[in-house]
């Protein structure tokens, strides 16, 4: 038996990086999944692979989040898990004055706008089918510390308090809601020089997608976080201990 045997999950941003090892891990636990993105052939390939329901979804779109989770519970039957990990690509030029409106739109109505109707329709399906589901949100470490990338740095931050938001408001159901912030993770939007963040990581190396679905399978499991709701995990290898101004060599 895997430690969620019998849930069902639907997981947004599944056909790579983070999302794809949060997919692939669950189904190791023996979760019947659910799985979106916008790369369709991508994203169609490993469900394929994991005997998943792949549901294609723009979610930049308006009507996207609800046709999304509506499809899914179609496909399952239920939904008592689900993770919100999807996000655009972004570039590491798109600064506070630089990133234009259109950039800014698109990442809020991803990140922020999607993320909140998927959470809110995940949770009025759980209360009302009285399932003691969980939800997950891949934030960041942009979420408390600005780096260059403000729509994406705003849009972890606000994901932050959604999860604070629906933690609370779904508590008393027995819902749990909970966030994990990655450091750096090559792949995905992941875009800097590899060696360089190694050197500022106390543990000596950037992390992988599995290293974020490990911690993801523990929030997701009561066995191991059935007291924990409304809170981030970071998980960078220490990189957030990193003091960004160079200490002086002379006492």
């Amino acid at each position: 038996m895997g430690l969620l045997e019998g849930d069902t999950a639907l997981v947004t941003g599944a056909a790579s990086g983070i999302g794809r090892g949060i997919a692939k891990a669950l189904a190791a636990e023996g979760v019947r999944l659910a799985l979106s993105d916008i790369a369709e052939k991508t994203g169609s390939a490993l469900a394929r692979d994991l005997g998943a329901t792949f549901i294609a979804a723009d979610l930049s779109q308006p009507t996207a989040p609800r046709r999304l989770f509506d499809a899914a519970v179609t496909a399952l039957g239920s939904i008592s898990i689900f993770v919100h990990s999807a996000s655009p690509k972004r570039l590491e030029n798109e600064t506070a004055l630089a990133v234009n409106e259109a950039q800014w739109d698109l990442m809020t109505s991803v990140g922020l706008r999607a993320g909140f109707v998927l959470g809110q329709t995940a949770g009025a399906h759980m209360k009302a089918h009285n399932i003691k589901g969980r939800m997950l949100f891949i934030t960041s470490l942009h979420a408390a510390t600005p780096r260059n990338l403000p729509h994406y740095s705003a849009t972890k931050a606000g994901q932050t308090m959604i999860v604070k938001e629906l933690a609370r408001a779904l508590g008393a159901d027995g819902i749990r809601v909970n966030a994990i912030a990655p450091g750096a993770i090559p792949g995905g939007g992941f875009d800097a020089n590899i060696a360089a963040f190694a050197e500022m990581i106390p543990l000596g190396r950037t992390g992988t997608p599995d290293d974020i679905a490990a911690m993801a399978v523990a929030l997701l499991c009561d066995r191991f976080s059935g007291y924990v709701t409304g809170t981030t995990v970071v998980v960078d290898g220490g990189l957030a201990l990193h003091n960004w101004i160079p200490v002086r060599a002379d006492p």
